[in-house]
């Protein structure tokens, strides 16, 4: 049933090794029963949800409306459907497949700066060596609804399979062409991220208030968590990483499984520090919306750090609830940084690196404990990017050092947080084989479970 009995390689000979591998398998044991209880809801993603395919509503007049803003009119793509969110906007000029499924974007009306989107198409949803997206952030689309001022109904790439009307008609997303996306941005950086609507056919009446929904008040994380634990294994892998899942991109997952780690998902409010002994380090991943919605996570990650001294490392939300956890503020920027061209700044080198961002929030520098310190900071706003344990193997940062459609310039921070995780593991008085037994491997799913996009409107 366990399948590496035989690896574990005690640094101790003797009565103490026998009794250390007497301890992992009781260990292993409880973690196995501890999360089939909990429950595994199968290995495909289940079918169904709220949100319908629709016919791809092309040419159909539409409008964009900002809250207490102004009115824009344009033609449809996508799907034949009314919404409302959160209205965002990104300067990245290429990757909007990774982009719309990012579920970081989850609840937001998506606007792009570059003025002709669609013209590469979509890709499938092929899969790699390690049953990961090889296109996409998630399996479907996260943001709510998009905007553009020139959309491609045809397009020419080798890996492209339909066309982003298409693909937004297939997953139920709303979208808008024809508009000055230079006037919304301008608009968006002077007054800062608004509620907004796009309303296909006839227009939207902007007094109707409860038309808009803010999906700032809705704790969008549990929208996007897997419902039950999965792993994602290496076969050669050398260490077992549990992840916090807050909307783990694939790419961050790709990132530590093919370093050489296995990597077991838990949901966003699991009691990580219950069973931190079976891992060789924590991981907190991105999500989307208000840091202080996840506030189980935070108390999970406080007594995590109180009873642990695993290596911890966090990306974008991770880094925001990281810092919650030990006492830190956060505060909601103006409009928020989302581009893949952000220059951050390493205080530790004085390094600069371009960066994928995506966030609305920031961890207040001003507020962190003394034992942490600033690890990077925004050149553009000033904003925090980071932090770094003094003296523990703990780093966050804001940006995504595993960007998809780049830049890659950060990309050594889960070198380095491995690397941690390698001296923890060789620190210890015995070799720790942490790897997930066969009867972990047999309980778990091998994707997310049960996470399916459905309006905002449906639920809290």
């Amino acid at each position: 049933m366990f399948s590496r009995l035989a690896v574990r390689l005690p640094k101790t000979a003797g009565f103490a090794a026998r009794q250390g591998l007497t301890s992992r398998l009781a260990g292993q044991t409880r973690l196995a029963s501890k999360l089939a209880v909990d429950g595994s809801k199968g290995r495909a993603m289940p079918g169904g949800g709220d949100r319908r395919a629709t016919a791809a509503a092309v040419g159909v007049d539409a409008t964009f409306t900002i809250r207490d803003g102004p009115v824009f009119h344009g033609k449809a793509f996508g799907a034949d459907a009314n919404i409302s969110g959160e209205a965002v906007f990104t300067t990245s000029l290429v990757g909007y497949p990774e982009s719309m499924t990012d579920p970081s974007y989850r609840g937001q009306i998506l606007v792009f700066t570059q003025p002709l989107i669609g013209n590469y198409g979509v890709p499938s949803n092929e899969r790699d060596e390690y049953n990961l997206l090889k296109y996409f952030e998630s399996p479907h689309i996260q943001c709510a609804g998009v905007v553009v001022s020139d959309v491609a109904l045809k397009y020419s790439h080798w890996t492209a399979v339909q066309s982003l009307s298409e693909w937004c008609a297939s997953e139920g997303i709303p979208a808008i062409s024809g508009v000055d996306t230079r006037a919304i941005v301008t608009y968006l950086r002077e007054q800062g991220s608004s509620l907004a609507r796009i309303s296909i056919g006839d227009e939207y009446d902007a007094d109707e208030d409860e038309g808009f929904i803010d999906p700032g008040a809705i704790n969008l994380v549990k929208r996007v968590t897997t419902k039950a634990p999965f792993v994602v294994t290496n076969p050669n892998a050398e260490f077992h990483v549990a992840l916090i899942d807050c909307g783990v991109k694939e790419n961050i997952l790709r990132s530590l499984v093919s370093r050489g780690a296995t990597v077991t998902v838990f949901p966003y409010n699991y009691p990580i520090h219950k069973v931190a002994d079976n891992f060789d380090g924590v991981f907190i991943s991105n999500g989307p919306g208000d840091p202080t919605h996840c506030q189980e996570t935070v108390y999970n990650l406080a007594r995590l750090m109180e009873t642990s001294p695993v290596p911890i490392m966090g990306i974008c939300l991770g880094h925001q609830l990281l810092a919650l956890a030990v006492g830190a503020q956060t505060i909601k920027l103006k409009y928020g940084n989302r581009a893949h061209n952000i220059p951050a700044l390493d205080l530790t080198t004085g390094q600069c690196h371009i960066t994928s961002q995506n966030h609305g929030y920031a961890v207040d520098a001003s507020t962190l404990p003394s034992d942490f310190q600033e690890y990077f900071v925004n050149l553009n706003d000033g904003s925090n990017e980071g932090m770094i344990h003094k003296t523990r193997p703990i780093f966050s940062t804001q940006f995504h050092p595993e960007a998809k459609g780049g830049p890659m310039d950060s990309s050594y921070l889960f070198d380095k947080y491995l690397q941690n995780v390698k001296a923890f593991k060789e620190a210890g008085p015995t070799y720790r084989d942490n790897r997930p037994s066969q009867l972990l491997l047999d309980i778990l799913s091998k994707e997310r479970v049960g996470v399916e996009p459905r309006p905002l409107a449906n639920a809290a």
